[in-house]
């Protein structure tokens, strides 16, 4: 996280640069018609959606895969969740093993998105792939059917640009990332072999703007679990007791607002910050990327970025209980709430769990109950810059966008990093990404800016010949 001027590269310009330039050129429309296509499959990971979709999808990506030539193997496959009860999504692998002394790179992308939500909230259909002006909108344009399809069209146009190479390329397309990547360190365990690199690119993350490139160099860890609220053995006619017995959405209520002071900063004892070097950006950016309402304030305490980066944030998610249009005279006995929250980097996420429950347990009103449920844990990150991988990357990305890389830190979590370092610890770690500050993943509107998804593709092809002139 420092200024971008602080990373002008000196590196001499990437062997073939002009014919790879050429071959995604060439090729990008076609790419991106590739990229329609998948968002067209409505592949949502969540237990409550057809799983045949998320099937449909890893076999176009494996397609797609095999359509390159370069790979001598490509596979789907699945492997036990956490706990063994069931499998995992399908996943895709491949593997063109390296030659002659050069590195081998992992490629790691997402097939799966997040639910649509409601259809009325989206300006278009969010499975019918709709570009208006420079922006490709649908579920999963950006995250991360474009990280599939940005390493997909760089292996094209380095390979048609180059020829028979030597580096080599594995590359893990999981099936799972948006319900919490549940079989991911068995599935890494099972395919070990077939993954194992020098350097690791995760396709998952976003850039500074539009015109500017980034590393992900720092990512907040993440704690979700379901809240159950209970004060009364059935419900009752809230004119008949209302006013002597709490309901479970009064102690609810007012169990949840303990969790923020009045700045809206987090308020639990236990949940620490980290320290990072945060670059400048102000309120008026945030509220032009955020969507903050006007007159609406901005919480919390410390610069902008880092309370997003290196400070703890909760979120409640969901609430299970009678909506509007079904509310009744009634006192709710028991109700559900989804918890999310964002762990500093620096802190371990079971010891954040801890300190969530601890503090739920003893701000409780009324003696209401609680049970603790589904439980998630993921650990924070933060990036190692000083191998050639982060350097040859940064070259990559200046010749490709024309200046340099910024280094940022992101507020979001991706969890399985952790989990790629404890598998293979000498590997370098890439946190890259095609999204930009208007992408909103995970929202109503996501859209893919197709100017960036063209010079993130380049830079990762570029990046390609680079590795290839080196030894490992």
């Amino acid at each position: 996280m420092t200024d971008p001027t602080n990373h002008a590269s000196a590196e001499p310009t990437t062997p073939n640069a002009d014919a790879i330039r050429a071959a995604v050129d060439s090729a990008f429309p076609g790419v991106v018609a590739e990229l329609g296509r998948l968002v067209r499959i409505p592949s949502v990971s969540w237990p409550a959606f057809d799983p045949a979709h998320v099937a449909e999808s890893a076999e176009a990506v494996a397609e797609l895969l095999r359509g390159t030539g370069v790979f001598e193997l490509v596979e789907i496959r699945r492997a036990p969740v956490e706990d063994g009860s069931e499998l995992g999504q399908p996943a895709i692998v491949a593997r063109r093993a390296a030659r002659n002394g050069r590195p081998t790179v992992l490629l790691y992308a997402h097939h799966d998105v997040q639910p649509p939500g409601k259809d009325e909230d989206w300006d278009t259909p969010p499975f019918e792939p709709t570009q208006r002006g420079d922006r490709l909108h649908g579920r999963g344009a950006a995250d991360d059917k474009a990280g599939v399809m940005a390493h997909i069209g760089a292996i094209r146009a380095f390979a048609e640009a180059s020829g028979d190479f030597d580096l080599g390329l594995s590359v893990f397309i999981e099936g799972e990332e948006e319900w919490a990547s549940r079989s991911f360190g068995n599935f890494l365990r099972e395919n070990r072999e077939l993954l194992e690199a020098d350097a690791i690119i995760v396709a998952d993350s976003g850039n500074w703007d539009i015109d500017t490139p980034a590393i992900t160099v720092a990512l907040r860890g993440a704690v979700a679990f379901n809240l159950r609220v209970e004060t009364l053995a059935h419900a009752s006619h809230s004119g008949m007791f209302g006013g002597a017995v709490p309901d479970a959405m009064l102690a609810a209520i007012r169990m949840l607002g303990t969790m923020w002071d009045a700045e809206g900063a987090v308020a639990v004892e236990g949940l620490t910050s980290a320290q990072l070097d945060i670059p400048a950006y102000d309120e008026a950016q945030l509220r032009a990327e955020a969507g903050l309402l006007e007159g609406v304030s901005p919480i919390g305490r410390g610069s902008i970025l880092d309370r997003i980066w290196a400070q703890p944030a909760i979120t409640v998610t969901g609430i299970d209980a009678p909506d509007v249009a079904n509310a009744s005279n009634t006192l709710i006995p028991s109700l559900r709430v989804r918890i999310s929250a964002r762990i500093a980097p620096g802190q371990d996420a079971g010891e954040a769990f801890e300190a969530l429950r601890a503090h739920l347990e003893a701000n409780a009103p009324f003696g209401a109950k609680l049970g603790f449920e589904d439980v998630d844990r993921g650990q924070a990150f933060l990036v190692d810059t000083s191998g050639w991988a982060v350097a040859e990357t940064r070259a990559a990305m200046a010749e490709a966008w024309g200046k340099p890389a910024v280094d940022t830190g992101v507020g979001g979590s991706i969890p399985f990093i952790a989990e790629l370092v404890e598998e293979f610890p000498g590997a370098q770690i890439l946190v890259t990404g095609v999204e930009d500050p208007d992408s909103r993943a995970h929202s109503p509107n996501e859209s893919l800016h197709l100017g960036v998804f063209k010079r993130a593709l380049l830079s990762e092809a570029l990046l390609f010949g680079r590795l290839n002139a080196r030894g490992a």
